[in-house]
């Protein structure tokens, strides 16, 4: 019998995006609204052979194009994305939530997810009633879940709250329980999202702990992740979705080291493309930033302990000004997550003038103590203690293998990311 759990084949999902129209500011009665439905289906049944003319209220999304992979039992696979990539709609489809608009699924063996708080609960009954209301849902006897009710409850650290309907709940005690049924009641595939972001750090670190004891008996994990060091330590597989293609499948440092390319080369781009590292909330004052040396060239590759510059230029596009502008510097490692950071106004150097239509603006880290390895950069723009701007993974540089002790070797790459310069004793 063939040891492949999933087998996903030209799998698409479309939607159909609805633009509200305005109508002379004025909002519709519910007496309108069944007349417009009306008037609507009286057209469609009037039109010849059935054909729908162009709506230009609507328009068509297709979240997954064309989607193939196959998933082995106890494989522990990584999905990572940006946002609008398809993360969510394919694991949608895998925990039959959504049906697929083309191509087809075979999955054997029974399924728990956990997608995003709220997920698979009833509301307004307990902590208690959902346990076994769960354990029914994934075709568990009563007795199975009366074997494992402790354990979930230990785990979620809810016990106080057991009988309470689970609506009153925190989203951090909600999130504990639902993943504490998920990966207590013994599913041959477990699927779990970002949602696990929502507890805290102690929460995440146990999580993770208990997939990586779920891998060990055998079962499939499929985990989505922006954390790329949380995929790394967890997953031994890794899929990178791009605006709902699948554009990568394999190992899953390879996936990481391909996934953070497009940071690099998209220093290039056009500045339209800033808009892909920046969030919905912010103004597009960053006109650029990029790593320079102390010739003012632009670098991707430094020596272990060099000198490094961060450079951002910023132009307000209006009559306004900065009064007071700061520049972050967020550093963060590929596999180890954030390394560190520092902005202007937390050093105490002080922007002064009449304010700032435009400006550029530098930050030097001296002999940066950073081992070899892959690092992006977060740039970030204020006015005092104002969010302006930010471009989030926008640039990012490499630290080159360096002989640090002049004995001919180099530092492993799982020996961190910090350079330690030691002195030793033997008594």
């Amino acid at each position: 019998m063939s040891d492949t759990v999933i087998r996903v084949e030209n799998l698409s999902k479309k939607y159909i995006l609805g633009h509200q129209q305005q109508e002379n500011g004025s909002y519709k009665a519910l007496r309108d609204v069944i007349t417009d439905g009306v008037k609507s289906f009286g057209k469609r049944l009037l039109k010849p052979n059935g054909k729908q003319n162009f709506n230009p209220a609507s328009e068509e999304f297709w979240a997954l194009k064309n989607i193939y992979f196959e998933i082995k039992q106890g494989d522990r696979v990584g999905i990572i994305g940006r946002n609008g990539a398809g993360k969510s709609t394919l694991l949608k489809i895998l925990s039959r939530i959504t049906e697929p608009t083309e191509g087809q699924i075979k999955i054997k063996g029974r399924v728990a997810s956990l997608l995003e708080v709220g997920t698979g609960f009833h509301p307004e009954l307990t902590g208690r009633e959902n346990i076994f209301l769960n354990g029914a849902i994934l075709g568990m006897s009563r007795a199975e879940i009366q074997r494992k009710f402790d354990e979930i409850v230990d785990f979620a650290e809810v016990e106080k709250f057991l009988d309470t309907p689970v609506k009153r709940y925190s989203s951090g005690m909600y999130v504990r329980l639902a993943f504490a049924v998920a990966a207590h009641l013994e599913p041959e595939i477990l699927i779990v999202d970002e949602v696990l972001a929502v507890g805290d750090a102690q929460f995440q670190k146990k999580c993770l702990g208990k997939m990586q004891d779920v891998a060990s008996d055998g079962r499939t994990i499929i985990f989505v992740s922006h954390q790329v060091a949380a995929i790394s330590n967890l997953c031994s597989s890794c899929m990178i979705l791009q605006s709902g293609n699948l554009v990568f499948y394999g190992r899953t440092e390879h996936a990481i080291e391909q996934y953070l390319k497009p940071a690099a080369k998209s220093q290039k781009d056009e500045m339209s493309n800033l808009q892909d590292f920046r969030p919905s909330w912010a103004k597009p004052f960053i006109t650029s930033a990029r790593i320079i040396d102390s010739r003012d060239r632009e670098q991707t590759c430094i020596p272990l302990l060099s000198d490094i510059t961060f450079e951002m230029t910023f132009a307000t596009q209006d009559a306004s000004k900065l009064k007071t502008p700061v520049m972050g510097v967020v550093i963060n490692h590929a596999i180890f997550g954030t390394i560190g950071g520092v902005n202007t106004r937390m050093t105490g150097f002080e922007t002064y003038g009449n304010g700032y239509a435009s400006a550029t603006m530098k930050c030097t880290l001296k002999q940066l103590p950073l081992l070899q390895g892959n690092y992006t950069v977060d740039i970030w723009l204020g006015d005092g203690p104002v969010d302006v701007d930010t471009l989030t993974g926008y640039i990012s540089f490499r630290v080159e293998e360096t002989d640090l002790y002049g004995t001919g070797r180099t530092p492993f790459a799982n020996m961190g990311v910090i350079f330690l310069e030691p002195e030793w004793q033997i008594i």
